[in-house]
């Protein structure tokens, strides 16, 4: 079986205050067809005038602007404090390889509404593309044993089971497991159920009684019980213990639907794709996932 090279890192993880500056708080790996290229955070107030006479066509005049984060994924991400409310905003260089994600946040947006922030509007202009989003009021989950917010994350992952997959050229999860899986496994992982593929919990806000997820950029088309399958890996790595995580997964409708054998795939994939990021010296963060996929990856071949 072909091995990728190590998939570099694309966020870091940061927790902010009530309102959540999402898509750019988030660390996670992406394919290893797309490495990541650290960006230069840049100020709200240095996009050119003209993309900022267009952002305040869509929210009003901007009256503070404060940069979140400190990932990888956006060169501008900020909140908007405005006379009409608060937004998010997140912008790339049009020549940068990732642009496609904003493109795919766009496409994917209408369709996802039920369980994400609204995207207001998207501006290309003078080589780059902004996204306006709501900002989010909550705050980045918490996966430890015995938080409240586990079934608010239980709710999510059924609401999105029942979001339909949109008619878009939306990326293929068994192409996207290929290098980490068996050619003979990767049946299991295909579907036509619209996956999220990241549940960070940086990427789940809970406000109020309902939990929403951002960061939609990396959207997929595969079986429908993956999302609870990479939910396990974050529960794990939260505190729980393999069997605790997997019963968290139970509650989730599209669990039931997936098969032991291509659970345990799914989950050596999983664990060859964090050894590769992590590499010789992985950092603390990285650890954790590391170890939280091993451990079920682990667990899935011995019961213990």
């Amino acid at each position: 079986m072909q091995r990728r090279q190590p998939v570099p890192l694309t966020h870091a993880h940061q927790r902010s205050g009530s309102l959540s500056c999402h898509g750019a708080a988030i660390r996670s790996v992406s394919p290893a067809e797309e490495p990541a290229v650290p960006l230069t955070r840049i100020s709200y107030w240095n996009l050119p005038m003209v993309v900022r006479n267009k952002i305040e066509d869509a929210t009003g005049i901007v009256t503070s602007a404060t940069s979140v984060g400190e990932g990888l994924n956006s060169s501008v991400a900020a909140l908007l404090s405005t006379p009409t409310g608060s937004y998010f905003v997140k912008a790339l260089p049009s020549d940068h390889r990732w642009v496609w994600t904003q493109a795919r946040e766009a496409e994917i947006a209408q369709f996802v509404h039920p369980v994400a922030p609204a995207l207001f509007k998207r501006v290309v202009d003078l080589g780059w593309d902004v996204l306006i989003f709501e900002a989010l009021e909550g705050h980045q989950a918490d996966y430890a044993p015995g938080s409240h917010d586990l079934q608010h994350t239980v709710d999510l992952l059924a609401r999105i089971g029942e979001l339909a997959c949109p008619d878009l050229a939306l990326r293929q999860a068994e192409q996207r497991m290929r290098a980490y899986a068996e050619a003979s496994e990767l049946h299991y992982f295909a579907g036509e159920a619209l996956l999220h593929t990241d549940l960070n919990n940086a990427n789940v806000i809970v406000g109020g009684s309902r939990a929403r997820i951002v960061d939609w950029g990396w959207a997929t088309r595969g079986a429908p019980w993956l999302d609870a399958g990479y939910w396990v890996i974050w529960l794990i790595a939260a505190g729980h213990d393999p069997r605790s995580a997997e019963r968290w997964a139970v509650h989730v409708p599209a669990w039931r639907t997936a098969p032991p054998q291509g659970v345990t795939a799914f989950a050596a994939a999983n664990a060859r794709i964090w050894q590769e990021a992590g590499g010789a010296d992985p950092d603390p963060w990285t650890r954790r996932l590391v170890d939280a996929s091993g451990a079920w990856s682990h667990y899935r071949l011995t019961g213990r």
